[in-house]
């Protein structure tokens, strides 16, 4: 076999590469990416609507300002868990790995995710006033707060998925990135999967939901949106009630 059908014959053996809705990009390479772009997927979604509700909520209805805010502590959770476990094992071993050029990407998206942290703190203050008193002036500035937050972590995202993703396809192998993985899985507590799981298949394709379910050792977790997706899904029904 030449050097060139050896290669062409590695590229054949891809995994073809999950693309959902408001994705920028999806690199190609030997690492299905798959539950990546499923997370980016859920915190998409979540400041999609987060950003719809605080226009379209009244000012007054404290009840639903209460249940964003119980659903916002839910989405900052996971944004956080998911940066902690790219920081923790993902950075290092893209920073070792890069080229001298390569490295100044990666310095990027660290220094993105510290300033993605005081954005967050000022939504949860906003949201916080609102639960507690109809405030005209706060909800104002929610809303300028909100669509900054949602733009700086879209443009984040979208940085990660064509660069920092096209880098790790080069440099990571599957075995590496399995093993992130579910190093990433066993960081959440029982409790946390409870919410994690109903989160992170809200809202995707029938066909991708199912498939998820439908990997080796995947049933606990099809158990787990079974007995606790309801719960979710009314707290989703209560925080975008003026969405939906």
């Amino acid at each position: 076999m030449t050097e060139t059908t050896r290669l062409a014959s590695d590229t054949a053996a891809w995994p073809k590469q999950l693309f959902l809705a408001r994705q920028v990009a999806a690199p190609a390479g030997p690492v299905d990416m798959a539950m990546m772009y499923v997370a980016h997927h859920g915190f998409r979604r979540d400041l999609s609507a987060f950003c719809a509700a605080v226009h379209a909520t009244p000012v007054d209805d404290r009840a639903t300002w209460r249940a964003l805010l119980r659903r916002w502590d839910l989405f900052s959770t996971f944004l956080h868990h998911h940066h902690q476990g790219e920081d923790a094992w993902l950075w290092p071993v893209l920073i070792e790995r890069a080229e001298p050029d390569e490295k100044q990407l990666l310095v990027a998206m660290e220094n993105e995710h510290a300033e993605i942290d005081p954005a967050l703190e000022g939504c949860v203050s906003g949201l916080r006033r609102l639960a507690e008193t109809a405030d005209g002036d706060a909800r104002a500035a929610l809303i300028v707060r909100m669509t900054a937050t949602k733009e700086a972590i879209f443009r984040h995202l979208a940085h990660e998925e064509t660069e920092t993703m096209a880098l790790l396809q080069r440099v990571l192998s599957p075995e590496e990135w399995q093993e992130m993985d579910d190093k990433f899985k066993r960081s959440f507590t029982p409790r946390q999967l409870t919410w994690a799981v109903p989160w992170i298949v809200a809202e995707l394709p029938d066909e991708v939901r199912q498939g998820m379910f439908a990997q080796p050792g995947a049933a606990p977790l099809k158990l787990v949106n079974l007995l606790f997706g309801k719960r979710f899904l009314r707290l989703q029904r209560d925080a975008f009630r003026y969405v939906h």
